[in-house]
């Protein structure tokens, strides 16, 4: 892959930053979502956000353990919020890879480390680490993502017609916020 490297945008919010909810009703950050993973993220330094979530019973696959799918949505969503509040442009996933490396037990709370790796043209690439119950704790989860640069208009004609006036109205998108391609 041939990558340039990439910078968060002058716009971006800087470290120490807690990022909020980018739509109410997402189940990885939204707050309406009861079952949700309430995923609460912090730009790191450079080009990182840290994010984190505690391990629910809601969560579970095996008896007593995340469920592998639901591991996969915590980072599609940390990585998600990585494209979007550092590079603010609108992006969907066009690739998930995750590496399962040791349990993630309900109780447990898992720090996710995302970081921007490259960009190639409308492909932005980004990885993270998941350490478990401690920033500095054993990586449990590792993933890939390959993220593709969007138009806003994607979401309501694939989505719901009403989504860009309901983050609208949650204060969270003006397309003046966002590098948009023509």
């Amino acid at each position: 892959m041939d990558t340039e490297p990439v910078a968060p945008h002058p716009d971006a919010p800087t470290a120490g930053s807690k990022l909020g909810v980018h739509f109410d009703e997402c189940f990885g950050c939204g707050n309406e979502q009861e079952a949700g993973l309430h995923l609460q993220s912090t730009v790191g330094e450079g080009a990182t956000v840290r994010s984190q979530f505690t391990v629910t019973e809601a969560h579970q696959g095996a008896p007593g353990l995340a469920h592998g799918g639901l591991l996969a949505c915590a980072f599609d969503e940390a990585l998600g919020s990585t494209v979007g509040n550092l590079l603010r442009r609108p992006a969907v996933t066009g690739r998930l890879e995750t590496d399962f490396r040791r349990p993630v037990p309900v109780g447990s709370t898992l720090h996710i480390v995302a970081k921007l790796d490259g960009v190639a043209g409308r492909k932005i690439y980004v990885s993270a680490d998941g350490h478990l119950d401690a920033e500095d704790g054993p990586v449990a989860v590792r993933a890939r993502g390959l993220f593709v640069t969007v138009g806003l208009e994607h979401f309501t004609s694939h989505g719901d017609a009403d989504a860009l006036e309901k983050m609208r109205a949650a204060g969270r998108v003006k397309r003046e916020d966002w590098d948009i391609n023509p």
